[in-house]
């Protein structure tokens, strides 16, 4: 797998979206959002995608240029539709009106529907967190098709679901979390596949409702389980749960649109810690707890524990310094789209 530098990945993604028709500010947005997530090591949402979300763009489901707008709104909340814009955009947009709410009133929320996939629902919390404040955010993919088996069940009825906190502090690496409420996210599955790789028993079950190890079963009919294993309800409840506020609240429904348009729901909410306590005293406080949590000594086979976001933080500076890996049918796919658009000599892929 070729090693690329970050700057270098996120200068190919952008021009290729470009190329497809992408504002520079879109484009930079979702190559920016997608770099990110591979340096966090979270390469299903990374580059990775960015085939997908050209091929979206062809077909008319992303529509670069889309003018989002405000559907209703108070002081505290908004509800906002992206027209089929850019998730990363749109979202993000949507998060930095929401903080600038919460600067005022100590806590927001807003509602965004009608946007394309948000990539990696951590970039939205992290902006309020870098404001001093407690940011959270959920996600489902509307009416577009499900992922997710319920617990006990072989039909998927469910999406992924993530749900990702970020709390301010004074430690090096963030101190957040970003989860599906699945027991895998469903690009880890497509990565698999691509890297030619089985994945774990309790990831997934074939058409026939049966535990496999082989990635390719997925797309023959297969489902993605719930998080939690045998106690798999838990992560079950979590995504309906998510689907209420992302699906129902949002107004996009439940079930699947015959024409499968990807069509990402999002609830947000942001808290300004210095309406409940000092910030500076909290963020201390976080700090010393997350040291509180890694004084535990290790079990056996363990090398110890990490708080929420270390492991992303240290693979980012690891990926920042050494570069990322490209599996090889990622990286003949960007190839492809240059010569497509006449971007390989300009991009050094020829």
């Amino acid at each position: 797998m070729p090693l690329v530098r970050a700057d270098r990945l996120t200068r190919i993604s952008a021009a290729l979206l470009q190329a497809a028709g992408a504002s520079e500010e879109e484009a930079d947005a979702v190559a920016t959002g997608c770099v990110n997530a591979n340096l966090a090591g979270h390469d299903s949402h990374g580059v990775i995608a960015i085939p997908t979300y050209i091929d979206r763009i062809k077909a008319g489901h992303i529509v670069p240029g889309a003018k989002w707008t405000i559907v209703q709104e108070s002081p505290t909340t908004t509800v906002i539709d992206g027209r089929w814009g850019f998730g990363f955009h749109v979202n993000a947009k949507a998060m930095a009106l929401t903080i600038e709410k919460a600067k005022t009133a100590n806590v927001a929320a807003c509602t965004v529907f009608r946007q394309s996939h948000v990539g990696r629902l951590a970039a939205y919390p992290l902006m309020a967190m870098r404001e001093g404040m407690i940011g959270i955010a959920t996600a489902d993919s509307g009416r577009s098709p499900k992922h997710v088996a319920p617990f006990g069940g072989k039909e998927a009825r469910l999406g992924t679901n993530p749900i990702s906190i970020a709390v301010p502090s004074d430690l090096e690496a963030p101190f957040y979390l970003d989860m599906a409420t699945s027991a895998v996210a469903a690009g880890k599955i497509q990565l698999a596949v691509a890297r030619g790789e089985e994945i774990p028993t309790g990831w997934i079950i074939d058409a026939e409702g049966r535990h496999t190890t082989d990635p390719t079963q997925y797309r023959k009919g297969g489902a993605l389980l719930p998080l939690g294993g045998t106690e798999g309800y838990k992560g079950s409840g979590l995504a309906a749960m998510v689907e209420v506020l992302c699906g129902l609240l949002t107004g996009l429904g439940f079930g699947v649109e015959p024409t499968g348009r990807h069509n990402d729901g999002c609830f947000m909410a942001v808290f300004n810690v210095a309406a409940f306590r000092p910030l500076k005293e909290f963020k201390r406080e976080v700090a010393e707890f997350a040291q509180y949590l890694k004084s535990t000594p290790p079990s056996e086979g363990s090398k110890g524990v990490y708080y929420p976001g270390e492991i992303e933080g240290l693979r980012e500076q690891q990926r920042l310094r050494d570069g990322i890996e490209v599996e090889d049918a990622t990286w003949d796919k960007l190839r492809t789209l240059a010569r497509e658009y006449r971007l390989d000599t300009v991009l050094g892929l020829a």
